[in-house]
């Protein structure tokens, strides 16, 4: 079985980092900084940093903590947030981010992806998937989610969507479905599988994490390369050492115990 990542998520808004409940009642949870550097001793394999109101509200990333971060940790990091062009990303970089995402920006201008693909390669370019199901079942993209009073519901499905990006060269895909987002009851493994059959670039599970065993479920499937979490770790709920040494016992390869 191939190295499973765990990833720490930090949702950072005005300068702080913050947590909610399927994007809603966010609740202050630490320092930037300190919160990396945190995590960065405790044995996580990455870090994501989502500035989660920069696209809503039309700016991009405060690249002054994006600097602190690569300043306080040695793992690699990914920074989301208003990313709208070539310029944006190559502050990110200069900065120390080892990766970019794209969300919303993306939706809005798909050559986006295209062109920072080009520019720094697949590698370094994330696209955040947020996933909603419709009424009739069928899972579609979301807009703005980190503004719930802005937040748009595209018709779009996420499939499809998945399969656009990669064409225009995503390196990677981070798949957050919004209905379990913080409500620990595990990871959506039917919607993994159902975008796991159409993604051929590593796959990163985010949304339900509430216990050992939800990591173990998801890094049963063979489409799932990383698994995200934020509040399990955020509340000690789960210690990542603990985590990583139970997913050895299962069989789980993972890195950095």
């Amino acid at each position: 079985m191939p190295t499973k990542r765990v990833i720490a998520c930090l949702d950072v808004a005005e300068g702080k980092v913050v947590k909610g409940v399927q994007f809603n009642d966010h609740k202050v949870v630490g320092g930037i900084a300190d919160l990396a550097r945190f995590y960065s001793c405790r044995g996580v394999d990455e870090l994501v940093l989502y500035d989660i109101t920069a696209s809503p509200d039309r700016r991009s990333v405060d690249l002054a903590w994006v600097t602190q971060v690569a300043e306080s940790i040695n793992i690699p990091f990914c920074v989301a947030g208003g990313i709208r062009s070539v310029e944006d990303a190559s502050k990110v970089f200069a900065s120390g981010a080892d990766k970019v995402s794209i969300n919303s920006p993306a939706i809005e201008n798909p050559s986006l992806v295209e062109e920072l693909a080009g520019k720094f390669g697949s590698q370094a370019v994330v696209v955040g998937v947020d996933s909603v199901k419709s009424k009739n079942g069928e899972a579609q993209i979301l807009k703005f989610a980190g503004r719930p009073e802005l937040a748009e519901v595209r018709m779009q499905s996420t499939n499809e969507w998945v399969s656009r990006v990669q064409e225009l060269g995503a390196g990677e895909i981070v798949l957050n479905t919004v209905d379990s987002d913080g409500t620990k009851a595990g990871y959506d493994l039917e919607q993994l599988v159902s975008v796991g059959s159409v993604c051929n670039v590593p796959l990163v599970a985010s949304g339900g994490a509430g216990e050992v065993s939800h990591f173990e479920d998801v890094f049963g499937l063979d489409c799932v390369d990383a698994a995200l979490a934020a509040s399990v770790f955020h509340n000690g709920q789960i210690d990542i050492g603990e985590l990583k040494t139970s997913l050895l016992d299962s069989e789980i390869e993972v890195r950095n115990v």
